[in-house]
């Protein structure tokens, strides 16, 4: 048996850190989303899949079907 006890930190409550979270939300910036460059697929070469990993792909039409 511990004999560790509860810090304050670890007795919050779920209101308590959903209250933190909105008090400090305001100050996190959140950057602008940008769209990845698209690769043409001729440009695409020299990928390799491990065979375990292509069997697993292969199985999954199994469960969409």
């Amino acid at each position: 048996m511990s004999k560790h006890t509860a810090s304050r930190e670890s007795e919050v409550s779920l209101a308590e850190l959903r209250g933190d979270c909105a008090r400090m939300a305001p100050h996190w910036a959140v950057p602008a989303k940008s769209a990845p460059a698209r690769v043409e697929p001729a440009l695409i070469h020299g990928v390799t899949v491990p065979p375990a990993s292509a069997r697993l792909i292969d199985a999954m039409s199994e469960y969409g079907d």
